[in-house]
């Protein structure tokens, strides 16, 4: 490992100016990732700026409904939440779909959003990357790419984020609150991260000298369900092969709104849109949810070695949005006979 310097500021306005100050800073608040791409000479900071003391690892209730998260609120105290658990199931569960309980008892909530999109080639400091070295070339075109995009992806980047987290942010139209030098700035969490283009090197919209401090979630909205699913290799410690989070408003059996998200599947959270347009107004059935998803791959563009993906993220999504379905029709249920839906 490379010398470093290291800074514990007291307070956010501090870490942002040495953020500013030092051109090869970056902040720590985990370290789940970045101690990790360190050790391995990926991640090579002059500064380490250590967020994790900051009095930000708060919920707190929004005026007028929703939830402020702060940027060191630890993943498994987040999700065990009694408002995330009970107003946003989607989050809750991404969340413990993530990691180890190991790391997320120490994983931050804006750490879990600042974790490299990556794969095993950008760990790999023997071979080309143009996430890690740009200019250098993409070694998983024509390499291992079962993990790999099928959406938004370029010449020069395959890779896909790894957040579960990130994903269900998407569905839930959060925002991420970010301080720089000039203040803080909103920033929708469908807009946070990039897709490659020709700048693969970077993964999201956060200037050099810009913090994250926390995440805000909307007002729940009444009578809406949501849920994650995460299809990966093995029931623990592994990234999505392709992942969903819904979030459905059913009103007599028709589709009001619709929220989907998926993961494992471009340099972002991707979210589903076309097929958002096509079940909004319609009858909640398999054959529209079919037809959904048929919309959204339309687009989809498989590299060699992954042509299993577009089908396998079809399946999921159907199935996520009946059990959704199935769950709506539970709760207006047992609304009906006065008993408690949740």
């Amino acid at each position: 490992m490379r010398p470093f310097r290291y800074e514990r500021p007291t307070d956010a306005q501090s870490a942002v100016a040495l953020l500013s100050e030092h051109r090869g800073a970056t902040a720590l608040a985990g370290g789940t990732n970045l101690v990790d791409l360190m050790k391995l000479g990926v991640a090579t900071p002059d500064v380490v700026v250590d967020v994790s003391g900051l009095p930000l690892d708060a919920v707190d209730p929004l005026d007028g409904g929703g939830l402020r998260i702060g940027t060191n609120v630890r993943n498994a105290d987040l999700a065990a939440h009694p408002l995330v658990r009970s107003d946003y199931p989607v989050l809750a569960r991404a969340l413990l779909s993530g990691a180890s309980p190991q790391l997320r008892n120490l994983a931050t909530t804006g750490g879990n959003l600042l974790q490299r999109t990556r794969c095993v080639y950008f760990q790999d400091v023997t071979t080309p990357c143009n996430k890690r070295e740009p200019g250098t070339g993409c070694s998983a075109i024509g390499g291992y790419t079962r993990y790999h995009a099928v959406f938004g992806h370029s010449v020069d980047c395959i890779a896909t984020h790894p957040s579960d987290m990130a994903v269900a942010l998407a569905a839930l139209e959060a925002t991420v609150v970010v301080l720089g030098v000039d203040g803080e700035r909103r920033i929708p969490a469908t807009e946070f991260h990039r897709l490659p283009g020709g700048e693969p090197h970077r993964d999201t919209v956060l200037e050099r000298d810009e913090l994250i401090v926390a995440v805000e979630l909307p007002p729940p909205v009444p009578g809406a369900v949501s849920t994650y699913r995460k299809v990966r290799d093995r029931a623990s410690f592994a990234f999505a092969i392709v992942s969903v989070a819904a979030h459905l408003t059913i009103d007599d059996g028709v589709v009001t709104d619709a929220r989907i998200a998926c993961g494992g599947v471009a340099h972002k959270p991707w979210r589903a849109r076309r097929a958002e347009e096509v079940i909004t107004g319609r009858a909640a059935t398999t054959a529209a949810f079919a037809e959904a998803a048929d919309a959204e791959l339309a687009i989809a563009a498989s590299v060699d070695g992954n042509e299993f993906k577009p089908a396998l993220l079809r399946r999921t999504m159907i199935a996520v949005l009946r059990d959704l379905t199935a769950q709506a029709g539970e709760r207006g249920a047992a609304g009906a006979t006065g008993e408690d839906p949740r």
